[in-house]
């Protein structure tokens, strides 16, 4: 058995996530017996080897969906932010304008800058939202307080669970889950 449309979470010894591995990834952890750690509730994938020639017995090895690695984390994930793209922001803004508040399909929406960058306002999570076409235009070049066009919400920057849902990939229920238990309270994503 192998789930190839899923990946494997893999989670530093504290349960921070590191990154999303492939199942042939994780299944080398897992034979090296790196895992301190593992959770879900049926593994992803199960993988079967030779046969014994002492036991008969073939060899098999269960992947799980969600896997902590021993040791030391070799990141320090709270110097990290989480990278920022356009996929990610409409994802982060539930696919709605924060002018108009009108919710629409991912792809007929833009990124504005709050601060335009004409104006030197960067490209990041704190000065980004996602906007219609037509209020993107109708603000143009100002702020939304030049533009009288106040923002419904406000922008942040999301929590390393939250960066894990905004990556979009096809996540096992039980994974989103454990995900998702673990958003911040003000978390748009609950």
């Amino acid at each position: 058995m192998h789930d190839s449309k899923h990946e494997v979470l893999q989670l530093d010894i504290t349960g921070l996530p590191q990154a999303w591995i492939s199942i042939e990834q994780a299944a080398a952890h897992v034979a090296r017996r790196s895992v301190a750690w593992s959770l879900g509730e049926a593994p992803l994938a199960v993988l079967r080897g030779g046969l014994s020639l002492r036991s008969g017995r073939q060899s098999v090895l269960e992947v799980p969906a969600i896997l902590a690695l021993s040791g030391r984390s070799r990141l320090n994930l709270f110097d990290l932010a989480p990278c920022f793209n356009k996929a990610k922001l409409i994802r982060r803004d539930r696919q709605t304008c924060a002018y108009c508040g009108d919710s629409q399909e991912a792809r007929t929406l833009t990124v504005d800058h709050i601060l335009p960058a004409s104006r030197g306002g960067g490209l990041n999570w704190m000065n980004t939202v996602a906007a219609c076409r037509a209020c993107n235009a109708r603000k143009a070049d100002r702020t939304p307080d030049e533009a009288g066009m106040p923002l419904l919400f406000t922008p942040y920057v999301p929590s390393r669970f939250e960066d894990f849902l905004l990556k979009g990939r096809r996540i096992r229920a039980d994974v989103h889950d454990w995900l998702a238990a673990r958003l911040p309270k003000e978390s748009r994503l609950s």
